[in-house]
């Protein structure tokens, strides 16, 4: 059984968003409003066995994704391109989603959410 993930988490650090973006092919300008409104995001979780809502809040914009783990959802990556996803345990304490593009190429993308022994929420 997984751990529960519910909660409002808020962000102490991030490392490599830039150049993350960077290799998304995201232009300067949108990179620098996406950097100001990543540093402070509101992430709410809510959890009910295997299924998940998941809403992120920031000034330049607020997703929210439903899914069940194990069964392929459709979201958006983090430059907003449409994908469908698919999100798996990993461990007891980790999910991690791969994404695959529904039109045309780009590089392969993906995201996971852990939970640490200190009630910590890496992304």
């Amino acid at each position: 059984m997984s751990r529960n993930f519910t909660g409002t988490w808020k962000i102490k650090s991030s490392e490599n968003f830039e150049e993350l973006l960077k290799q998304l092919d995201v232009g300067l300008m949108l990179r620098k409003i996406a950097l100001l409104a990543a540093s402070n995001p509101s992430v709410e979780i809510r959890q009910d066995g295997e299924s998940f809502y998941i809403r992120t809040a920031t000034t330049a914009r607020t997703t929210e994704i439903r899914f069940r783990v194990g069964e392929e959802f459709e979201e958006q990556t983090v430059d907003g391109r449409p994908c469908k996803s698919l999100v798996r345990w990993t461990a007891e304490n980790k999910m991690e989603c791969e994404q695959q593009l529904l039109k045309g190429d780009g590089p392969k993308t993906s995201w996971s959410r852990q939970l640490t022994g200190d009630d910590q929420l890496i992304l």
